[in-house]
């Protein structure tokens, strides 16, 4: 099957209980060192990064590239040092001060008419997509399309749960990498790796284990969605 848009992996960390973040959605930095290496790693091999406004508010920051060999890489495969990142917000209503503005990364702002009212003429971001539906929400399937004429073959999607729910309904999900984190968060309204509408059981999606492995207390799976290709 030839797809039409780019090749799309979530990754996130969670705790043992599948929480992404606490009550109060503060960051989320309970992921260990190699957690952090493992996510540089996959941002590395992406040609872009895609993250909802809440976990850029969250942070304030996102993660480049720095580690020598993967810098290294990435230039022999005649790739930038850093790979695009885009946020996804309807309203993009962004605090232009926040650190990320000032990190050296090529930054798209991926939302609609109105979101991009504020940021037409201004410098922080050098593309602006709009894609809107009838109803004035962003169309994401148009957007992903459009994503691989641009050159974007490979995509990350580092959150939030509300985007990788809107992804999943679409078919618009490839693969997933999730870190399990030795801790319990809780929280009924804390976010985690999907949310949403949620999936009838029979709707679900389906997944296969691509491999699991274990470094220290954090596992790491590799699942991808199954399309019942084999």
């Amino acid at each position: 099957m030839v797809q039409h848009r780019p090749h799309t992996t979530v990754v996130l960390a969670m705790s043992a209980d599948g929480k992404i973040a606490d009550v109060t959605r503060s960051p989320a930095r309970f992921g260990s060192k190699t957690d952090k290496a493992h996510l540089e790693k996959q941002i590395a091999a992406s040609d872009a990064a895609l993250f909802g406004a809440g976990t850029l508010r969250a942070y304030g920051t996102t993660l480049t590239v720095s580690h020598p060999q993967l810098l290294q890489k990435r230039i022999q495969a005649g790739k930038p040092p850093q790979p695009i990142h885009i946020v996804i917000t309807h309203t993009a209503n962004l605090d232009p001060e926040i650190r990320f503005f000032q990190q050296p990364v090529r930054r798209w702002l991926l939302t609609t008419t109105t979101g991009a009212a504020f940021w037409q003429k201004r410098p922080e971001f050098e593309q602006i997509l709009v894609f809107e539906t009838s109803r004035g929400k962003i169309d994401i399937a148009a957007a992903s399309q459009h994503l691989l004429t641009l050159g974007i073959a490979q995509l990350i999607v580092m959150g939030g749960g509300e985007l990788v729910a809107s992804m999943l309904e679409l078919d618009l999900i490839d693969e997933f990498w999730l870190t399990v984190c030795p801790l319990i968060i809780g929280g009924a309204n804390a976010p985690t790796p999907v949310e949403g509408r949620g999936f009838p059981p029979q709707l679900a999606p389906r997944l296969q284990i691509v491999e699991v492995y274990t470094v220290e207390q954090e596992v790491f799976l590799h699942y991808r969605i199954s399309r019942g290709e084999g």
